[in-house]
């Protein structure tokens, strides 16, 4: 797998915009096996904190990436979008299976994990994330980076090279507006899940 991460890497280094929606997949495959090993070591219930599992994805996918490249704000935008994919998927299944879906899973499946997402509707969420990027897609890339892959503030002003107060501002506008945006918006979305 080495090569061909470094090979799409470098094209997207070189300017290649289609080498995004090729790295997608492959980090998403990544972070479900990775969601998939760490599930079996934890006890039942237990709920798999994103920060977490997208900082080992990093480690794990680290040594593939060229040299001499911060790749960590590029990596965790692409890491945010998986694990948006992921729990979207999720959402959507376990909607279908209450709305009569016959559909039966044997075993765990690593989209079946449980992430800790608060109070939150994610089909809302992304719905209102829809909109925020129509609008500001940097808005929408802070929302990502904090929700998704429950970077804190000053990682995420780190990942997008900016300063930590231009983050704060654009995350409390960010916050309103989904929060005017979402059917039934819980509290949690207004104290965020992870640390302000």
């Amino acid at each position: 797998q080495s090569a061909p991460m470094t090979l799409i890497i470098n094209n997207l280094l070189a300017g290649d915009q289609q080498a995004s929606d090729e790295l997608l997949p492959m980090l998403y495959s990544q972070l479900r096996n990775l969601a998939y090993s760490l599930m079996t070591d934890s006890p039942a219930g237990n709920t798999l904190q994103p920060t977490a599992l997208v900082h080992e994805a990093y480690l794990r996918l680290n040594p593939e990436l060229p040299k001499g490249w911060d790749s960590r704000g590029h990596f965790y935008a692409a890491a945010a979008q998986a694990m948006r994919n992921i729990l979207v998927d999720q959402a959507r299944r376990k909607k279908a299976v209450r709305h009569g879906s016959q559909l039966r899973r044997s075993g765990i499946e690593p989209d079946e994990i449980a992430f800790d997402t608060g109070d939150v509707d994610i089909l809302d969420l992304n719905k209102a994330l829809q909109d925020l990027e129509a609008l500001d897609e940097r808005m929408a890339k802070v929302v990502m980076l904090r929700f998704f892959t429950g970077l804190s503030i000053p990682e995420t002003a780190q990942a997008m090279e900016i300063s930590t107060p231009t983050v704060q501002r654009i995350w409390r506008t960010a916050r309103a507006f989904l929060f005017t945006q979402m059917e039934d918006s819980p509290d949690s979305l207004l104290e965020n899940p992870h640390e302000l």
